[in-house]
């Protein structure tokens, strides 16, 4: 059964896209720590991180260096937290969350529950500043 990312990727649930390439996809977190919060996904579907094949593992980096730093251009914040924890959806998948503090990072904090209108906002800031 296809993950949710997956289905994203495929246009078959919406989705705010930030940019892709033949490898990754980066989408807003529909349930951010932060306001910006975005994932980072390989096309293929895999579970684990360290399971991608080497082309696609690096491919899938190098994307997320690119959008951290729309993100980091269009967040006000000091960086980019970067995470990889795995165990909510099974699709290997990058956190890039913008920070000012340590908690910002903090995945016990509450998430946000931004309206379709907010995200849509930031997915277009965050695109805006894509190279």
């Amino acid at each position: 059964m296809p993950s949710i990312f997956t289905k994203i990727i495929n246009h078959e649930i919406p989705g705010q896209i930030i940019a892709e390439n033949e490898y990754a996809v980066a989408l807003l977190d529909i349930r951010p720590l932060v306001k910006g919060h975005t994932l980072v996904v390989p096309r293929k579907e895999v579970d684990y991180l360290f399971d991608l094949d080497d082309d696609t593992y690096v491919q899938l980096h190098l994307f997320a260096k690119k959008v951290a730093s729309a993100v980091r251009q269009a967040t006000p914040c000091k960086r980019i937290a970067t995470a990889v924890i795995g165990l909510e959806v099974p699709h290997a998948h990058i956190h890039l969350i913008p920070i000012n503090t340590m908690n910002d990072a903090n995945f016990s904090n509450p998430k946000l529950q931004p309206s379709d209108e907010a995200l849509a906002e930031t997915a277009a800031a965050i695109r805006a500043k894509m190279p």
